[in-house]
């Protein structure tokens, strides 16, 4: 069974949750420090595990979607496809061709993803409000591209996510601090067109009394999260603002969140390996790469559809079923000296 959500304008949206803070009050719970990363086995009498549901954004290499959504297909999950406007019609056909076979399988209605625009956010905040009507069964949303693979089983990243419940991932950092070169990106008012960003630019204030933050595009958020995000009224100010920002997707979220409740529940570790060898020095990075893939408690790999490497295709065969490290975030925040380390 294939559903498909229609798409909704950006300013309908806005009516649709206006009406929905009438009705529903968001209670976060808050903690006081940055938790300890658990991995243990979750004992006998512990709860049920974690239900997630998937968000698969995909524009090409059907073979590549195939192998990433038979690992981490199970029948009492969720998965929400969005296969991008742009993408030919033969990886259309041959995406919904394949999922057709499957009962927890939705569509997204396509959109046109403009590189560095406001797009992507507003398909993930399409996506959050589907699958929250959709069902009530799943706690935790991770979104994913079309070209990522799972690093550990399902059980395993379902093990983990119940250990630790409550607890979003996803990566920031002060962007006037650790990264004032790409203040440009929010200071300025840039207009995304069709196909492209327009080359229109104009100065403008940002957002008071508010501390930009910046990281990936990458996150994992509990349910209460994405209902925050979806019915919170503070947040339609930030969609105001950051809808004209330049890649808003390494940012909108994590100075949402950072700004809000919920900075005291967030673990600055989006949990993704990221996969970008350099023109010169490959073999290098590759050793390296291989080290962390080993040490790291990650649970996906992004951009896999180039890999090669047969040292690292095999340590993530080998690893697959391993148990996950114990990892202090706490310990490695301190010891973290610099924006896109590990």
């Amino acid at each position: 069974m294939i559903i498909i959500i229609l798409f909704v304008h950006y300013a309908h949206r806005r009516i649709i949750c206006t009406v929905r803070m009438i009705k529903n009050s968001v209670n976060m719970q808050t903690h006081p420090t940055i938790p300890q990363t658990l991995s243990q086995p979750i004992g006998e009498h512990s709860s049920p595990q974690v239900r997630i549901a998937y968000f698969i954004m995909v524009h090409q290499r059907p073979e590549t979607f195939k192998a990433l959504f038979e690992k981490i297909y199970t029948r009492d999950q969720f998965y929400l496809i969005h296969i991008d406007r742009k993408a030919s019609s033969e990886t259309t056909e041959a995406i919904q061709d394949y999922i057709v076979q499957y009962p927890n399988v939705y569509i997204l209605e396509s959109m046109n993803i403009v590189s560095g625009g406001f797009s992507m956010i507003h398909a993930e905040l399409n996506a959050m409000e589907f699958l929250l009507n959709a069902s009530k069964e799943w706690d935790y949303l991770v979104n994913l591209s079309g070209e990522d693979l799972p690093l550990r089983s399902q059980q395993i990243i379902r093990q983990f996510l119940t250990v630790n419940v409550g607890r979003n991932y996803i990566f920031y950092y002060d962007q006037k601090f650790y990264r004032p070169d790409t203040l440009q990106r929010i200071q300025n008012h840039f207009t995304e067109l069709t196909h492209r960003i327009s080359s229109l630019i104009y100065k403008r204030d940002f957002m008071k009394n508010v501390t930009p933050y910046i990281g990936g595009k990458w996150f994992i958020f509990t349910r209460e999260t994405c209902s925050f995000l979806i019915n919170n009224e503070k947040v339609m100010d930030f969609e105001d603002y950051y809808l004209h920002t330049l890649l808003p997707a390494e940012s909108f979220f994590q100075t949402v969140l950072m700004n809000t409740n919920f900075n005291d529940i967030i673990v600055n570790d989006d949990k993704r390996a990221t996969f970008n060898p350099p023109l010169i020095g490959k073999d290098n990075y590759y050793k390296q790469f291989l080290r962390f893939l080993k040490e790291s408690n990650s649970l996906f790999i992004n951009k896999v559809g180039d890999l090669t490497d047969e040292r690292i295709i095999e340590c993530m065969i080998n690893n697959y079923n391993l148990p996950l490290p114990e990892v202090n975030e706490i310990e490695r925040e301190l010891k973290r000296d610099k924006p896109g380390k590990n």
